[in-house]
């Protein structure tokens, strides 16, 4: 059955890119739910590449904020939570456990280019889902860019050979502050028929 207009309205329709905080924190019950919803969103293969670093603290906020551009520092700083949407260029290690009625592995261990973009595509499915699931959930998202690559994976993904693909703010979000919607392109100019 499909969802109630007011689930699409809340998901979907309503739900807004938040830049303005309110003091009220992400737990991590929060988090770990949002996680646990996310994870049944399809990849290829099951691959499930994505990995997810939570910056909450002070002391890891500080860590990040070198690498944020100019536009993003601040509301970065004032987010409960930024998630680090990153992923595993050797997602295919998992492929046994994950995909286990076919080995898939050697599809991507010969071929650094196929596992590159394999991971980085469904990485990003992953990190589309997260914010779904987290506004599924009531928590409010703000997608971005506008980092430095390289300096984020230095500093929090060295250690684990992950790398970064973008970040949301996570939090709950002022509707007192936020811009106005922008509009999105109509069928006609986004989708053919064939």
């Amino acid at each position: 059955m499909p969802f109630d207009a007011a689930t699409l309205d809340a998901i979907f329709r309503d739900a807004r890119t938040h830049n303005v905080w309110t003091d009220q924190p992400v737990s991590d019950d929060d988090l770990r739910a949002v996680f646990d919803l996310m994870k049944w969103g399809p990849t290829s293969a099951n691959c499930s590449p994505g990995r997810f670093v939570f910056v909450r603290s002070p002391a890891a906020k500080e860590r990040l904020k070198p690498a944020l551009s100019s536009g993003n520092r601040d509301k970065t700083m004032a987010a409960p939570a930024t998630a680090i949407v990153a992923y595993d260029p050797r997602f295919y290690d998992k492929l046994p456990r994950l995909f286990p009625h076919v080995d898939a592995r050697p599809w991507f261990t010969g071929n650094e280019a196929l596992a590159t973009e394999t991971a980085f595509r469904n990485s990003t499915l992953q990190g589309a889902y997260f914010i779904i699931a987290a506004r599924a959930l009531g928590i409010d998202c703000g997608p971005m860019s506008g980092f430095d690559r390289d300096k984020v994976d230095a500093e929090f993904l060295a250690g684990y050979g992950w790398k970064s693909n973008f970040l949301i703010n996570l939090g709950h979000g002022d509707p007192d502050k936020l811009m106005p919607r922008n509009p999105r392109l109509d069928f006609d100019e986004a989708c053919l028929i064939l």
